[in-house]
């Protein structure tokens, strides 16, 4: 399922509903980037698609979580994820606060806005995924602390799932009056410097 084959015997290759949990912090975004994903996911053919936010603290700052499920077929299981395949982090240090592996099967994959390779980290048995989102986001010309749009091209890399040139229209329609063209840059460039651990 994944073009990367990071999970080749792991829970997606024999599931039809892809699991994928977005932790973020309050303002960063994470619920509109699980938002543009599953836009996405639909125009590419996923006729299954649910998103299910998880609204706790919801202060700046503070960490937050959003579900993401897609399928080929129609999916009827609105509860939140708590066994995903695919975990994404839109601010490394969230790792050190919350437990953002908590439900993985073994193989399963996490992609993490870090300047750190994906061998820092200490995820046993999972497939780990980085790149400097923060710091490449500043270079297309967004705010500082503007990742949500960046992390998404880390997503398209390491999963494989949907194809960039989908994924950066998605991002154009959403952010569109609010710099569209940089915001689908942001994306672009991640992607290109996304680097993909073994496993």
């Amino acid at each position: 399922m994944f073009k990367n084959d990071p999970i080749k015997s792991g829970t997606m290759m024999n599931n039809d509903v892809i699991k994928i949990r977005w932790h973020g912090r309050g303002g960063q975004g994470a619920i509109t980037a699980a938002k543009i994903v599953a836009n996405a996911a639909f125009v590419s053919g996923y006729s299954g698609v649910v998103m299910a936010p998880t609204f706790g603290t919801e202060r700046r700052g503070a960490p937050v979580l959003t579900s993401l499920k897609i399928s080929r077929k129609k999916i009827y299981d609105l509860s939140p994820i708590t066994e995903p395949d695919m975990v994404v982090v839109l601010d490394h240090l969230i790792v050190e606060e919350v437990d953002v592996t908590a439900g993985m099967k073994s193989g399963g994959l996490i992609v993490v806005n870090s300047p750190k390779r994906p061998d820092s980290f200490n995820f046993n048995g999972l497939k780990v995924a980085t790149a400097d989102v923060t710091a490449i986001a500043a270079e297309a010309g967004l705010p500082v602390g503007v990742v949500n749009t960046g992390i998404i091209g880390a997503f398209a890399k390491a999963g494989g799932l949907i194809p960039l040139d989908v994924l950066t229209r998605a991002i154009e329609n959403e952010f569109k009056g609010k710099r569209p063209r940089r915001n689908a840059e942001a994306a672009r460039i991640t992607y290109d410097h996304t680097i993909i651990g073994d496993l």
